[in-house]
């Protein structure tokens, strides 16, 4: 019996110390997302905890975080075993904030002050429901089962689609939603928040009031080899400087999203590894960097936080649209705009037609097609914060397709040489299962040229 409980013991001594070693510096991360995605989940799109601790929250070690949610404060606590807890705060207009114990919530905020455009037009142009516009072209049999498809049956996890919507010739021509979520459902696009950020410098450079060849406004760059580091350089992810974005570990990015107060900040302090347009490095860091630099063409904060609203996502009727802010205020470009799958639609519509909405040009055809050329060294798969299909990723779509792209499978697909955008928001990425090439492929061919 002796020799039965030793063996236990240092059982039980070797999985403390495998948990320790490998487990216990992720936790106050695990906390921190965890925090987040149930405030921003909750108070933005009125899930329940349980819904998004099943879906939102189920990738790995994330079971173990512990939550709480207190309406009355409108925040939310989460911890691994009590231990390394976390807290974000919401604010009506604002979203959710993950802060530190160190976040005064008592001092006083600034909120963008909006211009919810509303009229009587249709979709995608107005609020009211589209008309039925059939198009002769399109085999919506195929169409609607290309749809269907992209979807799980009986409650299934193989694909995870969330959200699909299919634009034509500005028209919509396809929607599918899964169970609990519908056209005002507001849902979280990750990266594609990064084409966001660059549509607000594209405002700036249509209004004359920026140039992007010039170097980047950062002080601490000026007496060092960072000085020579342009805005353009950092919309297309080559400036050479020093970044790590790998969302299984601990690593610059994940630091910066779910520890740092100022995410600004983190990508402005690293080192130069290389020389601009030499290395193409995807970076969350590089996208909030461009926001600060943003922050700095203003004189005012509340001039900032009016303008990504004014300049594009008002301009274009985003209504459901908020981009959630850091600690400092910053918002978080890389990463935090909620919007429903129709106006992520209109966001890429946009770009379909070269900058125009409506009639009016929002930011300049020169600029749409910046962002949809390739990045030096990217090997075509890169733009300016879009993605790009110019290197083939998907074979059997065009190859003038360019694309917003984020975590866990959120796409915004614009394809020029069909008139058409393609939405879809959910929980799986092509590497973990969900077919994109072929979702692409057979929508694409529902309609006949």
């Amino acid at each position: 019996m002796k020799k039965i409980i030793k063996l236990l013991l240092l059982v039980l001594f070797i999985v403390i110390f495998y948990f320790g070693f490998t487990t216990y510096p992720k936790l106050e991360l695990i906390s921190g997302f965890s925090a987040k995605s149930i405030a921003s989940g909750h108070f933005l799109d009125q899930r329940s905890k349980s819904l998004i601790e099943k879906t939102d929250n189920d990738i790995p070690l994330m079971d173990l975080a512990s939550n709480t949610i207190n309406e009355a404060g409108k925040f939310t606590t989460s911890s691994v075993y009590g231990l390394k807890e976390r807290k974000a705060i919401y604010r009506e207009g604002l979203g959710a904030t993950l802060i530190d114990e160190d976040y005064d919530i008592s001092k006083p905020y600034l909120l963008p002050k909006r211009i919810k455009i509303v009229n009587n037009l249709a979709f995608p142009y107005g609020n009211k429901e589209p008309k039925d516009t059939l198009f002769s072209n399109v085999d919506y049999s195929k169409l609607n089962k290309a749809i269907d498809d992209s979807f799980d049956k009986n409650g299934g996890k193989l694909k995870r689609t969330r959200a699909v919507v299919v634009l034509y010739k500005d028209k919509l021509i396809g929607e599918k939603y899964d169970t609990g979520f519908n056209k005002d459902s507001k849902i979280l696009g990750w990266s594609m928040t990064k084409s966001i950020t660059s549509s607000a410098f594209g405002v700036l450079v249509k209004q004359g009031k920026i140039d992007i060849y010039k170097p980047a406004p950062i002080a601490e760059w000026k007496n060092d080899d960072r000085k020579i580091i342009t805005i353009n350089d950092l919309l297309h992810m080559n400036s050479g400087l020093e970044w790590e974005e790998n969302y299984s570990k601990i690593c610059d990015a994940t630091i910066m999203l779910f520890q740092s107060g100022d995410m600004a900040k983190v990508q402005r302090e690293k080192p130069a590894q290389f020389k601009p347009n030499t290395h193409w490095n995807y970076s969350s860091g590089t996208t909030n960097l461009l926001s600060g630099i943003l922050r700095s063409q203003f004189k005012t904060q509340q001039e900032y936080l009016d303008f990504w609203y004014s300049a594009v996502i008002d301009k274009i009727g985003m209504n459901s649209m908020i981009v959630e802010q850091d600690m400092a205020g910053t918002f978080v470009g890389s990463s935090y705009a909620w919007a429903t799958a129709r106006d992520w639609s209109k966001f890429g519509l946009l770009y379909l037609n070269k900058g125009k909405w409506n009639g009016e040009q929002i930011v300049d055809e020169s600029w749409v097609k910046y962002s949809a050329t390739p990045t030096n060294t990217s090997k075509g798969a890169y733009g300016a914060q879009f993605w790009l299909n110019a290197g083939g990723k998907f074979p059997d779509v065009p190859r003038d397709m360019f694309y917003c792209s984020g975590y866990q499978g959120q796409m915004v697909a614009i394809i020029p040489s069909l008139d058409m955008v393609i939405v879809r928001m959910g929980l799986k990425e092509e590497d973990q299962g969900f077919d994109f090439n072929g979702f692409l492929k057979v929508i694409i061919e529902s309609v006949k040229k």
